[in-house]
Formats: C-alpha cells, structure tokens, sequence
C-alpha cells in the first residue's frame, strides 16, 4: 500500500508540475477589455483585426460573454494572417476549436480559451479571426472602443480568404484575449488605463495608440523582444466608481484583478487613469461621483499595494491637460488635477513614474495640450502625440539589459 500511495503522490506532483510548466510557458500578446453588453445580433460572420504583440510557436484566444443575460453559441471559429481590408492571407487559414470540437456555448458572465493551434506568429502581425453565430444573441458583450474595423456579413465565411462585409463597426465582440508560446521567456506589460490608453483621437485601422508604439519600440530592441504590451483600456473609465453614463466599464479598482493581475506574464503594470474621476466630480450631480483628490490618492495607493503584493512592479503616469474642453474642464477641476500630478510625482508610491503631463503640456500654457499634439477635442493626444507618450517612457527602466547598439 505504501509504494502504491508513493506511486500515487508521484503521478499527482509530476502531473502538477507539467501542469504547471504547460501554463508557464503561455504569454499574453494582446488584449481588449470587455466593457459593456452589446447589441443584439442576428446568425452572422464577425471577422475581427488584431495585432500580436510577441512572437510564438502556439496560440489561442478567449472569447467572453461577461455581459450576456442568456448562453450564447460560436463557431466555427477561424484565425488567420490579415491580408488588408477584412482579407485572409491565401494558406494561413486554421479552425480553432474548443475542448476538441468545433463549437463552444459560453455562459452567460463567463469566458472560455480556445484549444491551442501549432502556428508562427511574428510580433507585430496583423491576425484575423472570424466567428460565426449560428443562433441570434440578445444581449453581446463588447470593447466599445476598438479602433479597428470589424467586418460582419449573414453568411458563414469564417474560413473563406475573401470577406464581402454587409455591415461594419468598431467595436470588438466577445474577444478579448491572444495568447501565444513564445520561443523564450516572455513577460507582459499592461497599461490599465481610460480613453487615451484606448487610443481616442488615432485612426481606425490605423494601430496608432500610445500602446502600439510602445510595442514598437520593444520590437527596436532584441533585449526587450520578448515583452508583450497589453491595453487595458476603457474609453470613459474611473478609478473609483462603476459606469455611470457616459463614464464607461467597471471601474480601476473593481477590474484590476482581471484585466491586469491576472494576465499571463505581468510583470510591469502602468496606471494611467483618474481625470475622468476628477471630470464626473464637475458633470454629475449624484454625491458619490463627487470624489475627492485624496479619494483619487488612497484609489491609486490601493492598487500600487495589490501589484506589489503578487510580485508586479507598478508604474504610473501623470493625467495630461485638459483645459479647453467643453464638458470636462473647470478651474476646480485643474487644481485636483495638479495635485493628483503632484502626489503621483512625490510620493514614492511607484516604482516608476512616467511624467506624460510635462512631455505632453504646452510650455506657453501648461493647463493645456501642446496644440501639435492635440486630436482638435483638447482631451486626447493626436498621433504624433501617443508616439511622444510611447518615447516618455524610459526602457531602462525595465530592468532588462539594453543592447549597446540600439539603446532604445
């Protein structure tokens, strides 16, 4: 009995450990934070654009119906090289499946991983992936602002190179994971953030967010290669409070845990969030939306805590300008700004700080963005000004050894 139980002790470590190798070794490469319950949809083809941020033999996706009120069914399910235009690359077409079938039915606030699938995925690739809904759904589960052309039409096309779109948005649908098996060992940056890590003011298609040069700038260097850049944005988010209307998601504190801590690989967290906390304080009238700038400070002093208790290093950055919008600015406003920047720049609450604010400001009017950097909406940065965000940040502070030849 006791070399059986032995033999048995055995099975079960050595099952854990690979168990346990198996999941070290995923990496995630990108993300799309699912913030509000969608539309209705009919039987349909969605095709959706994304881009990988690390290289990898393997990967597999999740899908989520976290604001679903029913099941809902998909598949099949496609994934594939983008040739442009809602187009696959003819040959690297592959179906995914789920648990070994074909199909999946998640429940409704649940999440599901797609099996993996042997592929060579460079960084920075454009990847298309197609699900078909066999069945109407009432209530989808969206990323509302996707920045990226979603491609829908009645029939079944997820396998078919080409893809005639009846109809298209910018929302991303039920997807919300990439993961990849990097060929070594790969860590995770994630942005948690609002409508500027969102990327608003870039274009459609365009993969122009602040985020996006930044995993540029890691593919500039072979010593930082192998770190994944996620956004973990929500256009119109807080740090303390829930959805409001028009403030959007669950807020920082509430999804922490799932859309930064939790990702496979983290390693670094940047938080970037707060002015929309400060501008509801000025739009709504309801006494919880009026928070205080030591409210906006113990928020952020929380999250700095819960990274550095699972191990992660925690960055933040300064809340950009914003004077001469129309809804959000009052001079109230600016003065909690200013001393949110403060604390954040003084404290010694972060790891890191990355000061956006003096990168991005006019230096003629500081309450206000640089005008060649402004999108036209005086909140967020145009192009040019998400490149300078990404070139703010400081790579050595990493950690990581930078290559001589190309010190990023």
């Amino acid at each position: 009995m006791r070399h059986v139980l032995n033999a048995l002790l055995l099975s079960l470590t050595f099952s854990a450990f690979a168990h346990g190798a198996e999941n070290e070794r995923w990496n995630a490469s990108w993300a799309a934070v699912p913030d509000s319950p969608g539309p209705a949809l009919k039987a349909q083809t969605i095709r959706q654009v994304v881009r990988n941020t690390i290289a990898g033999s393997k990967i597999r996706i999740r899908l989520s119906n976290l604001y679903g009120t029913a099941p809902v069914s998909i598949g099949p399910v496609h994934l594939g090289v983008d040739a442009g235009g809602g187009q696959v690359q003819s040959g690297t077409d592959h179906t995914l499946t789920f648990a070994g079938g074909p199909k999946v039915t998640i429940a409704a606030g649940e999440s599901v991983l797609s099996d993996p699938v042997d592929m060579e995925v460079p960084a920075l690739r454009n990847l298309v992936i197609s699900m078909y809904l066999p069945t109407q759904v009432t209530v989808s589960t969206i990323h509302g602002a996707g920045m990226q052309t979603a491609f829908m039409t009645t029939d079944d096309l997820g396998a078919a190179q080409s893809f005639f779109a009846e109809q298209t948005d910018d929302s991303r649908y039920f997807l919300t994971d990439v993961e990849v098996v990097p060929s070594g060992e790969a860590r995770t940056f994630v942005v948690l953030g609002d409508s500027i890590a969102d990327g608003i003011g870039s274009g459609i298609d365009h993969n122009a967010r602040w985020t996006d040069a930044l995993a540029q700038r890691m593919q500039g260097n072979p010593s930082l290669a192998q770190i994944a850049i996620l956004n973990a944005g929500i256009a119109g988010n807080r740090l303390l409070n829930d959805a409001s209307k028009p403030f959007v998601g669950p807020s920082a504190l509430s999804r922490f845990q799932r859309d930064a801590l939790d990702k496979p690989g983290v390693h670094w967290i940047l938080m970037h969030q707060g002015i929309n906390d400060i501008a509801a304080s000025h739009m709504l009238p309801s006494a919880k939306e009026q928070v205080s700038v030591e409210q906006i400070i113990e928020g952020m002093k929380t999250l700095a805590a819960r990274a550095r208790e699972s191990g992660v290093r925690i960055w933040a950055g300064t809340l950009l300008p914003f004077e001469g919008t129309k809804r959000f600015y009052s001079e109230a406003a600016e003065a909690k700004r200013q001393a949110v920047n403060t604390w954040i720049r003084n404290s010694g609450a972060f790891d890191v700080v990355v000061d956006f604010d003096l990168a991005l400001r006019d230096p003629a009017h500081p309450g206000r963005l640089r005008p060649d950097l402004d999108s036209g909406d005086h909140l967020h940065p145009n192009e040019a000004g998400y490149r300078l965000m990404a070139e703010t940040i400081d790579l050595h502070m990493l950690g990581v050894e930078l290559r001589p030849n190309n010190p990023g």
